[in-house]
């Protein structure tokens, strides 16, 4: 049988033809499964061009080597959906199941199960930036649990660094506006730069590595992290925990400087010290060269104030302790002396007594002394002979003729001269 139905001939002509043979009846054509889901798949893709599909999240799975499996529902029927891990790196944080979202994708079929699916390339959730707000608070609440965003663990900037550190794009606007800044405040300061891309795919990993190359190096006084401005997804690297954890364990000061003054970022939140924008870090790093001088010339005359100003604190100090301790004093020493007068008063009517006493007793004495003097003796009449040396001649057989003595009398001493000795037991006439 012929393509188009007729009858095939074997042989040259039809009258050779010794025997007509006829075809079975024609039946349908029948397709295999695998053709039949590549034509639908075709189809699909080649009919539809990408589109956005609102949904509700119903189920979320994202499997070990990154690709996410859910599905996208509404109130009447549901959408199989499925992200790759090329695409699924980029989300900011899985959305939750029954959250609301838009996906932007393409339809498809997948040919191995006959599954019609859409393949989707970014999710977004209702509203302005929805999964990324999410991403971002659910990071600060666990950062705040750790007590990582606390100003008691933040560092205080130094007065006069010598050497700043930035971890920036090499090429980017922020770094050019930090350093104009520097260089017109603080010339004497040193740069030093640890580049790393600010946005985009690992920037997070990448800007944590730049500030430990610089905390490891020891060199800088004080750091800054940071970038211009840009939509929520580029500042993104500054809401990652990697760098928010590199951050924290520095310890040297951070100055974190991203965006415009209206964005905040985990890095911001973080750091020992948030500044609205790159200039503004610069400025809060480093003291005004112009102001300092001004400052320093100014220093002699406000160092002489100072001090008099503190010698009359101190002098009016003193003066009003010494004034209290005054009459702390007198109200101390007044039972004192009070005490101290009756007590005077008894013990010098006690010496007063005791004198008497002795006065008596002494009176006493010196009558009975007198009675026992030599010179009472004397004044009765009698006289002592001494020799010269003192020496008192007593019996008769102290004197020998020629002997010179002194006789002491009541009113003087007499000279005198034995002349002949008396004999022993002879009474003088």
């Amino acid at each position: 049988m012929s393509e188009d139905g007729g009858i095939d001939s074997f042989g040259g002509d039809e009258a050779n033809t010794a025997e007509v043979i006829s075809d079975p009846p024609v039946g349908p054509k029948v397709w295999s499964i695998t053709q039949v889901n590549r034509a639908v798949k075709e189809m699909l893709e080649s009919s539809i061009d990408a589109l956005w599909i609102g949904g509700e999240v119903g189920q979320w799975t994202r499997s070990r080597p990154g690709h996410c499996y859910f599905t996208l529902k509404d109130e009447q029927a549901e959408l199989r959906a499925v992200m790759f891990a090329r695409d699924a790196a980029l989300l900011p944080t899985d959305p939750e199941q029954g959250m609301k979202v838009r996906c932007f994708g393409d339809l498809t079929l997948y040919e191995r199960r006959g599954n019609y699916q859409m393949i989707v390339r970014k999710v977004e959730a209702e509203g302005e930036d929805g999964l990324w707000r999410k991403a971002f608070k659910k990071l600060k609440g666990r950062l705040a649990d750790e007590g990582l965003l606390a100003d008691e663990r933040k560092l205080p900037l130094p007065a006069y660094p010598e050497v700043i550190g930035v971890v920036s794009s090499p090429t980017g606007a922020a770094l050019r506006d930090i350093v104009t800044v520097l260089r017109r405040r603080a010339p004497w300061s040193r740069i030093v730069l640890s580049p790393s891309r600010v946005q985009g795919e690992g920037a997070s990993e990448e800007l944590a590595k730049a500030l430990d190359r610089l905390v490891e190096s020891e060199v800088p006084d004080v750091i800054i992290v940071g970038r211009g401005g840009g939509s929520l997804e580029d500042l993104w690297a500054f809401n990652e925990e990697a760098l928010a954890r590199a951050i924290v364990a520095s310890p040297i000061p951070i100055v974190s400087a991203v965006g415009h003054e209206v964005d905040v970022t985990i890095s911001d939140l973080v750091a020992d010290v948030r500044a609205p924008t790159p200039s503004a870090a610069a400025e809060l790093v480093v003291p005004d060269g112009v102001v300092l001088l001004s400052d320093v010339r100014a220093a002699p005359l406000r160092l002489s104030r100072g001090v008099r100003r503190a010698a009359e604190r101190r002098r009016a100090r003193v003066t009003d302790r010494m004034r209290v301790l005054s009459r702390t004093m007198e109200r101390s020493i007044r039972p004192a002396r009070q005490s101290v007068g009756m007590d005077s008063e008894r013990l010098e009517r006690s010496i007063q007594q005791s004198l008497d006493q002795k006065r008596a007793t002494f009176s006493m004495l010196s009558g009975r002394l007198e009675a026992l003097s030599p010179l009472a003796t004397l004044a009765r009449g009698y006289s002592v002979a001494r020799t010269s040396d003192g020496t008192v001649l007593r019996r008769v057989t102290d004197f020998h003729p020629g002997l010179q003595f002194d006789l002491k009398v009541t009113d003087g001493t007499v000279e005198a001269k034995a002349v002949e000795p008396v004999k022993p037991g002879r009474e003088e006439r």
